[in-house]
């Protein structure tokens, strides 16, 4: 298996930063694209920022220049540093990983459990 869990989340306020982590565990033979996604209620979960095994990054166009997305390959762990913080990125940020498990031989999507982010006016 492949394990994802984010911390960092909590309630800041608007201008304010948080610092998003996620780390990979389990039997992982290989852990390419990694990234973050959000979701509110009723919604469809939307892309923040991804990063290749390479280190390229993509961003949302809301998150771009507020947010920085990187990552530590010999520990499995991926961040999300938002600065200047608005209302409208309070959600939840789910930590994404496409990842192979030793025992297989097919690319799969993780998920993590998601981690609250609230920004307050």
């Amino acid at each position: 298996q492949v394990q994802l869990v984010e911390s960092g989340g909590g309630l800041v306020q608007a201008g304010g930063s948080l610092r998003l982590s996620c780390a990979a565990s389990g039997s992982i033979f290989s852990l390419n694209a990694m990234g973050w996604y959000r979701q509110a209620p009723g919604k469809e979960r939307d892309l923040v920022a991804t990063i290749s095994s390479g280190g390229r990054a993509t961003y949302a166009d809301s998150v771009k220049s507020r947010f920085t997305i990187s990552r530590v390959n010999a520990n499995n762990t991926v961040y999300l540093q938002m600065n200047d913080l608005k209302v409208e990125d309070t959600d939840v940020y789910y930590c994404y990983a496409y990842a192979r498990q030793t025992v297989s031989s097919i690319f799969k999507d993780y998920w993590g459990q998601g981690t609250q982010v609230t920004v307050s006016s």
